[in-house]
């Protein structure tokens, strides 16, 4: 059964640069949709339509019957423009315009890869909106108190970093922890490899290392840094700059400098692409060693099918970005609806407690119906999207 096609696709086009924008809306739950903003060079439609369907999937995942926070629908904006281009902040603004009447009534977006979240508000400012989320402020009961707290929740660090960077490696690491329970697998000694050492990258490698499991290879933009011992994690966090390239002046002796794709061939028990899409293919999965046992999916759509099927017949079990990676979408809506303060012990207790019990329950569900966790996840999906258009409707 194939995936029903979405309820709006829309191509944009610059008329100063001449490239290409993209919004997908798949649904619409009480009239809104939720799903970031990227920007890349080479996005295009198709990946903006699958990141689209994944955030309905990530939305009804978390439907929580008792919450304040109800989910919405998914959507998904996409830029086809390289972030670091001198022309890329026009073409951001530019894309807020055109489609500033959707933003203002049912399209809630934020940052996402190739984005950061301080940019998008100040473009959505020059772009004349209140906010990048204001589509949601109707369904609020106290949309001042709301939106306070958020700001406020923005606001908090913990240990020089921001919160809303945090939150989302938080819910990565605890899948990877879930995944070991169920095994019966100690934390201590497991090896951990990491592509991509940004907001999510990062956060995750600090989560794993805290509990105790080892890093020993972390994939930048400048190649991978390794070490069969474990990296000092907090070091390499220290030395990032802004586009979470790790500083090699920091490096310690035994730590190893090697080819960008050397992140896949470590000897790792656990591998989490948290960088670009299509970062694991049908050819280079062959690279990953027989130590494998999960790839988990920090990033959007790392994991090409045909090579997630090469991995299962190889005993490596991926964890899907639709439940990994939803922990950040999710923490956004618990706190704007007020199911969690402005708190980082909050914050990060009720992401652990929500993600275990999503994740022990796809990977019981693989389990009983002697399927993968990509196919369990659909499963749930499938079981929670008629409840919630029974409760709220299919558009309103």
């Amino acid at each position: 059964m194939t995936d029903p096609a979405p309820l709006i696709s829309m191509t944009w086009t610059d008329h100063v640069t001449g490239r290409q924008g993209f919004l997908v809306v798949d649904r619409l739950v009480r009239g809104v949709s939720s799903g970031g903003l990227r920007m890349r060079a080479g996005c295009t439609l198709d990946e903006v339509a699958g990141l689209a369907r994944g955030m309905t999937m990530k939305e009804a995942l978390h439907y929580n019957p008792e919450g304040r926070y109800i989910p919405l629908g998914g959507a998904k904006g996409g830029i086809d423009c390289d972030p670091q281009d001198p022309e890329a902040y026009g073409v951001l603004v530019r894309y807020l315009q055109a489609m500033r009447p959707h933003i203002e009534s049912f399209w809630t977006t934020g940052e996402d890869l190739g984005l950061t979240q301080d940019i998008v508000d100040k473009a959505a400012a020059e772009a004349g909106l209140v906010s990048s989320i204001q589509a949601v402020y109707p369904l609020l009961d106290d949309e001042g108190a709301a939106r306070g707290r958020l700001a406020d929740a923005f606001a908090v660090e913990v240990d020089g970093i921001g919160l809303d960077e945090l939150v989302g490696g938080c819910g990565v690491a605890e899948s990877v922890l879930v995944a070991l329970d169920r095994a019966e697998v100690p934390y201590a000694g497991t090896r951990v490899s990491v592509q991509g050492f940004g907001t999510m990258g990062g956060a995750t490698a600090r989560f794993l290392s805290r509990a105790g499991l080892k890093v020993v290879a972390v994939a930048d933009v400048k190649g991978t840094v390794a070490n069969p011992d474990g990296l000092d994690v907090e070091a390499l966090l220290a030395s990032r700059d802004a586009y979470g390239a790790v500083d090699r002046a920091q490096l310690r002796a035994g730590d190893e400098e090697l080819p960008g794709e050397a992140w896949l061939s470590v000897e790792a028990e656990v591998l989490v692409p948290a960088a670009v899409s299509y970062a694991v293919d049908a050819a280079n999965q062959r690279q990953i060693g027989p130590a494998a046992r999960w790839v988990v999916e920090a990033a959007n759509m790392p994991v090409r099918p045909e090579a997630e099927a090469l991995l299962a017949g190889r005993g490596v079990q991926v964890l899907p970005d639709v439940v990994v990676n939803s922990g950040t979408n999710a923490w956004w809506w618990w706190t704007l609806f007020g199911d969690i303060g402005a708190d980082a012990d909050e914050a990060f207790a009720y992401t652990r407690r929500s993600m275990r019990a999503l994740i022990d329950q796809m990977l019981a569900r693989a389990a009983s119906d002697g399927t993968t966790p990509r196919a369990a996840a659909h499963a749930i999906v499938a079981d929670r999207l008629p409840l919630i258009a029974e409760r709220f409707g299919w558009y309103r």
